[in-house]
């Protein structure tokens, strides 16, 4: 592969390294600062989380699809189409962003309890997702926008954003959760601002490209009528994957408290993993997109072979890490030995894993790149189906405590290992392919 391409993937995946992480950095320090008010308002601060981040995540087609169309038209030398596609997109997160917080802010309590949790812990989780959710319509904005920048092969200027809005994040939660004495709900606002900050911010860079090229920024309903239907296939993907971790926080609520409480940050630690591997699969999304946009099949190929051999290598580097700190980490989340016993243990299960998950990220980003869309609905579907017996059989089992945490995060890793095989398949044909300006 030739150096350049290298260089290409090191140039798009730094910056999209930098800003992934940050990302899930919003809820790493909403759960130290909450961790230290109580075992009860950890564990609330994970089932909210669950609910918050499938209300978002499952809009993540507003990044992932925007991306993939706007790399496409700038593959075709069409930047006035591309943003145009993008203003589509920003108008649509907007529009979805207002109604997911409608939807939860009136059903907040039935969905925290749908968990099954304590009364301590559902208060405590219905607190922190009704305020939360008004974050909600910015963090869709700043999806929409970053799928932007990204296809027009600009990473910096996200990671920028996500690294000020982290920032802003840990100095208000802190504060409005210590000093001025507001709880879990201070965390919550303290998110709620970080985040509309970052989508003004982000949201005003794409504005300014549009008004460059004489871009609309009206609403144009056709337009957002097609960024709607294209993004139907990816939102299955994402509701099927996203059931995979609700089923996963849904049966460790049924552990017990401490394990919950554990179960939580674990997931958050993964996420936090996830997104830094992702960084690769940002790169094969913006690059697969343009390559094939402008019909460079080989270009495709190469940089692939490239990436998935990095997201070994990267999986592997991260499994040392967590293996090294799986006993100092829970000393930064929680003061209740059964919390940091169960989080230790389910840590080396995490650490595991991340080769594997390397692999599944990168080809996921690469098929997105490419337009493979409905593809990848089957696809994750089928993965849910797979998962779904993990789960009847460690219910039936019995098991609680640490163990069933343990066995709950080997479950969960084997379903990593399913999936990543599923698209190794998929990526060795040629049906996703598809060159030209539009798929």
């Amino acid at each position: 592969m030739p150096t350049d391409h290298r260089r290409e993937i090191l140039r798009l995946a730094v910056p999209a390294f930098l800003a992934l992480v940050a990302e899930p950095l919003f809820l790493l320090a909403d759960s130290a600062i909450v961790g230290y008010l109580g075992t009860a308002p950890l564990a609330g601060l994970g089932v909210a989380s669950a609910v918050l981040l499938t209300a978002t995540n499952i809009f993540v087609f507003l990044a992932y699809g925007t991306t993939a169309v706007v790399a496409r038209r700038t593959g075709a030398h069409d930047q006035k189409g591309a943003l145009a596609a993008g203003i589509d997109g920003m108008w649509l997160a907007l529009v979805l962003g207002v109604l997911a917080t409608i939807g939860i802010i009136a059903f907040a309590e039935p969905l925290i309890r749908a968990f099954g949790a304590s009364e301590a812990v559902t208060g405590q989780g219905v607190t922190y997702l009704s305020i939360s959710a008004l974050g909600i319509p910015p963090m869709l904005v700043v999806l929409a926008a970053t799928g932007v920048l990204r296809g027009l092969q600009d990473t910096t200027t996200p990671m920028v954003a996500a690294i000020a809005g982290f920032t802003a994040n840990a100095v208000l939660s802190f504060v409005l959760v210590h000093p001025v004495g507001m709880g879990i709900a201070g965390a919550a606002w303290g998110t709620v601002i970080a985040q509309t900050g970052m989508a003004l911010a982000l949201g005003a860079v794409v504005v300014r490209g549009a008004r460059g090229l004489g871009v609309s920024l009206r609403l144009h309903g056709p337009g957002v009528l097609r960024a709607a239907g294209g993004g139907v296939p990816l939102l299955v993907r994402t509701l099927a994957l996203r059931a995979v971790l609700l089923l996963t926080t849904w049966f460790a609520a049924g552990l017990g408290e401490p394990q919950l409480a554990a179960h939580q940050v674990a997931l958050t630690v993964w996420s936090a993993l996830a997104f830094a591997l992702d960084a690769l699969a940002i790169a094969g999304q913006a690059i697969t997109g343009k390559a094939l946009g402008a019909g460079d099949v080989h270009a495709v190929r190469a940089a692939t072979a490239t990436m998935v051999r990095w997201g070994v290598w990267f999986g592997a580097i991260l499994s040392v890490l967590i293996v090294a700190l799986h006993q100092v980490i829970p000393l930064g989340f929680s003061a209740d030995p059964q919390v940091r016993a169960a989080l230790a243990a389910a840590l080396l299960i995490v650490a595991a894993g991340q080769p594997v998950a390397g692999i599944a990220f990168v080809l996921d980003g690469v098929l997105i790149g490419a337009g493979d869309a409905r593809w990848l609905a089957l696809a994750q579907i089928g993965f849910l189906l797979a998962y779904l017996p993990m789960i009847w059989l460690l219910q039936a089992s019995g098991v609680t405590g640490i163990t069933g945490l343990v066995w709950l995060w080997v479950a969960f890793a084997a379903f990593m290992a399913i999936r990543a095989a599923g698209l190794f398949v998929r990526s060795r044909g040629d049906v996703w392919l598809v060159t030209g300006a539009g798929r």
